[in-house]
């Protein structure tokens, strides 16, 4: 019961409407220098007031408690934690090893297996790039899937500029790969297995305990992305089998800029490190330990770990009170992806005979996207979408909803109500939309070249 109040008072305080000025609390913030009186302007874009934020997936606001622990640690326990003279070093350097083990309990690993990096891309990328580099007189042969995070796949391409052979395998149209093909591609030189644990674009939860268990039946290493898997499903690294998994602190409610690689200690998983320094975190990521964003990200997994089951109760009911109040209300809405083997606080639609930037631009009151952040600047459709089959103009409606812990019922009904308006907005000015009412199948119309 307590722990309900509390998560009410702190819903309560991130959407509070009065500004504080000076406060502790990371949700109330001062006004932006692009707010007046009369709304918001930025980009060319005016707004009535700040959107609600359905975009979970891209980032998560720092919780309060977050905030708090990290405090300190920019104002008077400002220490380098690699300081080994006096108290200020000494203090960093213990909370450095307390977040360490706080990251580790989340995914049942020891503290040693745990190094801290600037995010998940960097993670990423010392595990695809520094696996391969250190087993390159061997193993020649990655093995990867098309529906992965852009930084995985580039890292791919980048070993393959470099002589290394890759395979991307296809998934189904339910976004999932297929385990007997991925059995049948593993070759005596295949040094890495990759699979993302949760899609960052469509939610869908990847067999990883499977793929763990094939891997381990070859001897091949398993390297996870499981930024969006974190502190949202039970990751596991032992049932999983993983030698190496990709952790981030934003998605987790947790501060921007820090992030974790988890590396199996037995068997023992090498990799060559990626930047030079002074041999910082075993030597693996040089650079001084930022202390407030590892004191961030370990505080973010303590609280993941204690609410982690609440969370996902609550943010289930939210899902289906937006799935089915907008369903109520129109048709031709599709979910990409599983709907049994998602992540609940992750729904992408497709909006059948609407144009989708036009509804992106018509949704300006909720902050939604199309796709992942990394790649939301492009105007092709989603390659996730693409890889799943979905045609090319259902992947241009597509809209990702990100719900999370400080997510309301009245937030999810007011989204339902903005997106249900402008659906059907657009809906009133296709003629093909027109035709489909009028029982005419477009699929089979003949269209004339001009």
């Amino acid at each position: 019961m307590a722990s309900k109040l509390l998560r009410q008072t702190l819903t309560k305080t991130y959407t509070t409407a009065v500004i504080r000025r000076f406060s502790t609390v990371a949700a109330v913030a001062s006004p932006s220098e692009y707010e007046d009186p009369t709304g918001i302007t930025m980009k060319g874009v005016k707004i009535s007031g700040r959107p609600l934020y359905l975009d979970m997936q891209a980032t998560t606001p720092v919780d309060p408690r977050v905030l708090d622990s990290m405090l300190p640690f920019y104002l008077s326990r400002f220490g380098n934690p690699h300081s080994r003279t006096h108290l200020y070093g000494w203090e960093s350097e213990t909370a450095v090893e307390t977040a360490r083990a706080q990251v580790a309990a989340l995914i049942g690993a020891s503290p040693k297996e745990i190094v801290f990096t600037s995010g998940a891309t960097e993670s990423n990328n010392i595990s695809i790039k520094g696996v391969m580099h250190f087993y390159k007189d061997k193993k020649r042969h990655v093995i990867t899937t098309q529906t992965e995070h852009k930084c995985v796949l580039d890292s791919c391409r980048h070993l393959q500029q470099e002589g290394f052979e890759v395979t991307y395998l296809p998934v189904g149209s339910d976004g999932l790969i297929d385990l007997d093909r991925l059995r049948k591609e593993i070759r005596p030189d295949t040094g890495l297995i990759s699979v993302m644990a949760v899609n960052n674009e469509i939610g869908v939860v990847q067999p990883v305990e499977e793929i763990g268990k094939i891997c381990k039946e070859f001897n091949v290493p398993f390297h996870t992305d499981a930024a969006q898997a974190l502190g949202k499903i039970k990751v596991d690294v032992e049932k999983w089998n993983v030698s190496l998994m990709s952790l981030s602190g934003h998605k987790i409610y947790g501060p921007k800029g820090v992030g974790a690689l988890y590396m199996r200690r037995r068997p023992r998983i090498r990799v060559e490190p990626q930047m030079n320094g002074g041999g910082q975190e075993r030597g693996i990521r040089s650079g001084t330990v930022p202390t407030p964003l590892v004191v961030g990200i370990g505080a973010a997994c303590d609280l993941a770990m204690k609410e982690m089951e609440y969370d996902e109760k609550r943010i289930k009911g939210l899902q289906e009170r937006l799935l089915n109040g907008i369903r109520e209300k129109i048709d031709g809405v599709v979910v990409n992806g599983s709907m049994d083997r998602r992540y609940v606080g992750n729904l992408n639609l497709s909006f059948a005979y609407v144009e989708g930037e036009s509804l992106l631009m018509g949704l300006k009151e909720v902050a939604v996207s199309s796709g992942s952040a990394c790649t939301s600047a492009s105007l092709e459709p989603s390659y996730v979408l693409r890889a799943l089959g979905v045609d090319e103009d259902m992947a241009h409606t597509s809209i990702r909803f990100g719900i999370g812990r400080f997510t309301t019922e009245e937030e999810i009904d007011r989204a339902v109500e903005l997106t249900v308006k402008q659906v059907e907005k657009l809906r009133e000015m296709s003629p093909l939309y027109e035709m489909v009412k009028e029982g005419i199948d477009i699929k089979q119309i003949q269209w004339a070249q001009h």
